[in-house]
């Protein structure tokens, strides 16, 4: 692999999620990503696309294809995909067979915007593991570092954990 760029793509979830008090309930909004690694003052290379803005509970079988035909058409060989928690383990089933390239999903179980978010450091093991895994599928949540095979969201633990 000798693109040190890295590709990331943005499908909504709490990751992007915003607060309306008109509305009393949370919708995905416009994705803070980029903003995030600049003020890390990340330096290696990166850009950031849209593919939609839905929660994953939201997502389809024809959504998950639009990700895997993006994942697979990328010139890129290392790529993130912000994504909801609820799916997150559904999308990556689907890129398992993606050929050649680095896949991590990311998420968080808290909007970025809020103070208290693990969104942020999520992103940032994401970032790390898409520049030093071999080619597979990844989801970075909790500080860990999961096999996609091999991951489960446990919703009484608001954790993600080994199966």
């Amino acid at each position: 692999m000798n693109d040190t760029r890295i590709q990331i793509f943005t499908t909504g979830g709490t990751i992007d999620k915003s607060y309306f008090d008109e509305l009393s309930k949370y919708q995905v909004g416009e994705s803070k990503v980029a903003d995030f690694l600049r003020s890390a003052k990340v330096s290696l290379p990166f850009e950031v696309s849209e593919i939609f803005r839905k929660d994953s509970l939201d997502l389809c079988d024809q959504d998950r294809e639009l990700i895997r035909h993006r994942i697979a058409n990328s010139e890129v060989d290392r790529l993130i995909i912000t994504h909801g928690t609820d799916t997150m383990t559904e999308t990556a089933n689907a890129l398992a067979d993606v050929p050649g390239k680095t896949i991590v999903l990311v998420g968080a179980l808290t909007p970025a915007r809020f103070a208290e978010s693990d969104a942020v450091f999520n992103l940032g093991m994401a970032f790390a593991t898409a520049q030093i895994a071999p080619c597979g599928v990844y989801i970075t949540m909790n500080g860990t570092v999961f096999r996609a095979n091999h991951v489960r969201k446990d919703r009484e633990l608001g954790a993600f954990v080994n199966i």
